[in-house]
């Protein structure tokens, strides 16, 4: 199938073409920037060490993304999704993660509202 054309990195002034929003070196400066300033402190503190071994011990046993499953496409997963978030009461027990495919956490989170919630 193919792919649709790389387009030029947002950070102003970057010349690198890629697939995303913004290149990878200037999609982590992005991601720090939100976890510093806009990401709320008590959520910040859930996701430190013990969160990155419980989400590597499940995307290693669950390495396909979920919800692609459910219409027969097979893509890697890279994020492991809260189905009810943290912030909501819910646990980091198996039964509610779900190893994800970055398009599909993004569209999923977008839907839910957590992470681009009006304020």
């Amino acid at each position: 199938m193919p792919r649709k054309p790389k387009r030029p990195c947002s950070f102003p002034g970057c010349p690198e073409l890629t697939d995303g929003r913004y290149c990878d070196m200037h999609q982590r400066q992005m991601d720090a920037y939100y976890n510093k300033y806009e990401r709320d402190p008590q959520t910040r503190k859930r996701y430190g060490r013990r969160w990155k071994r419980i989400r590597d011990r499940y995307i290693s046993e669950h390495p396909l993304c979920e919800e692609c499953q459910k219409y027969g496409r097979l893509t890697p997963a890279e994020e492991v999704h809260h189905i009810i978030p943290l912030s909501k009461g819910g646990t980091n027990a198996d039964n509610n993660l779900m190893s994800l495919c970055k398009p599909c956490h993004s569209s999923i989170t977008a839907r839910e509202g957590e992470r681009w919630a009006r304020r």
